[in-house]
């Protein structure tokens, strides 16, 4: 059948008149008021927000704590947002190649402190543990948020029997020629040095609230270890006693005392498990001989992280950034404080390898990870991780020239819901075979 022509005229005048048709109750609407859907866009945005305080309400979700009480008291009435509790005790039972597998306590609290909504949540831990390794370990730290987050104070004290797994400095990259210190200290074949030592540490940093989620800070740092011990350390047989000698410092004991300064800004929204915002620390450290330190120096550290939710229903579905840094501007740092892997704060950077597999005077770490629900009831969540570490050493390789891969997988059971503790288990990888699980409580960043 054929087609006729389309008069182009006619066209016109019927797309403009389809074009009044539509735009003219607009014109006429919004001198008066809203669009006719505007009701319907007003309630499309209420069903939004109770959906998204629905998800945020914990009444809603699963965590130990209920299963425990189904168990025991299956006809006990299920906790509400009022009678949480904001403490977690757990059987601190743990493994990682850095520490073998452990025994021990560990204890989680969170509590807002005041009644003010924007007081951020105010969180504490203590552990005490021994390993298969011969570690005994006791810490107890705090991250306190006074009300209306005028002041935050944060600090911890540790003491411990450890024994620290060394891989050598920098980032795995060999030396090619050199003396036979020089490959010692760079250690390419990856072999591994047990120093076993006593190791105290207290510090204490306090922060100014200046408003607009901006805080400085400043306060001190002992760090000691005694009775440090590894095989042949006077005739250069090892990496930290090739440092040692060439860096000055007595092969069994050191003292890292320092002034900390520190400027923040924080809007994440929990600091166990952030759903959104964003975390940042820039500080500088300046240990000093004259308040005990064994040598002077001057560190600058970075601690930058963003959380992304994906989803209103699901907030816990998060793309969540971490990047880390430490970096030395004079002087010199003792071998065991050198900043590497899992020399963070919370020691849980670089899944995937041993504390300290790699160190430089300059590290930096960048991870990124995927959580998400896997249950509706917020019970079982599961991530993926990847990281990319860098650093320099003393034979040319400059921070950011190599790097050092890892990555992996986790479960996270829901804990205590008033809190948003979770326990984590994560098996990861990285380069030279290594791999490992991982068990902490809260997520790694």
């Amino acid at each position: 059948m054929d087609l006729k022509p389309i008069n182009a005229k006619y066209y016109i005048l019927k797309s403009l008149l389809l074009l009044i048709v539509i735009v003219a109750p607009a014109l006429v609407f919004g001198q008066v008021g809203g669009p006719p859907d505007s009701l319907k866009a007003d309630s499309l945005r209420a069903k939004k927000l109770a959906i998204a305080k629905r998800a945020d309400n914990i009444n809603h979700q699963y965590d130990f704590g209920d299963l425990t009480r189904n168990v025991i008291h299956p006809k006990r009435k299920a906790d509400t947002l009022k009678k949480s509790s904001g403490i977690t005790v757990v059987p601190n039972i743990a493994a990682n190649p850095t520490i073998g597998a452990q025994i021990g306590i560990k204890a989680v609290a969170g509590r807002k402190l005041g009644n003010d909504p924007k007081t951020l949540l105010s969180v504490a831990a203590t552990s005490a543990s021994i390993t298969s390794k011969g570690i005994i370990y006791f810490y107890l730290n705090h991250n306190v948020f006074t009300p209306g987050n005028k002041w935050n104070f944060q600090g911890n004290i540790v003491a411990a029997k450890t024994v620290t797994p060394d891989y050598g400095l920098g980032i795995g990259h060999d030396v090619n020629g050199g003396t036979s210190s020089e490959k010692v200290l760079a250690d390419g074949a990856h072999k591994v040095y047990a120093i076993h030592s006593y190791y105290f540490n207290i510090r204490e940093k306090v922060y100014k609230g200046l408003g607009n989620n901006f805080f400085a800070g400043a306060g001190l740092s002992f760090e000691v270890r005694r009775n440090i011990t590894t095989k042949d350390t006077t005739s250069n047989a090892t990496p930290s006693s090739v440092y040692n000698n060439e860096h000055g410092f007595p092969q069994d004991h050191y003292s890292a005392n320092g002034f900390l300064f520190n400027l923040a800004y924080t809007t994440r929204d929990n600091p166990n498990r952030a759903y959104k915002g964003v975390y940042f620390d820039a500080g500088i450290r300046i240990n000093q001989m004259w308040i005990g330190s064994t040598k002077n120096s001057v560190q600058v550290t970075t601690d930058f992280r963003k959380y992304v939710s994906l989803s209103a229903i699901n907030p816990e579905t998060v793309i969540a950034f971490w990047n880390w840094g430490s970096y030395l501007v004079s002087g010199d740092v003792p071998y065991l404080e050198l900043p590497g892997t899992a020399r963070d704060g919370a020691f849980r950077s670089g899944r995937g390898y041993t504390s300290q597999y790699f160190k430089g005077t300059q590290f930096n770490d960048t991870e990124v990870e995927f959580r998400f629900p896997i249950l509706a009831n917020k019970f079982l969540s599961g991530v993926t991780f990847a990281s990319m570490q860098s650093a320099n050493d003393e034979h040319g390789t400059k921070l950011f020239q190599v790097f050092q891969p890892g990555y992996g997988a986790g479960l996270r059971v829901l804990f205590n819901k008033a809190t948003r503790t979770n326990l984590a288990l994560d098996y990861a990888f990285g380069k030279y075979g290594n791999k490992g699980f991982f068990l902490n409580l809260n997520e790694s960043f």
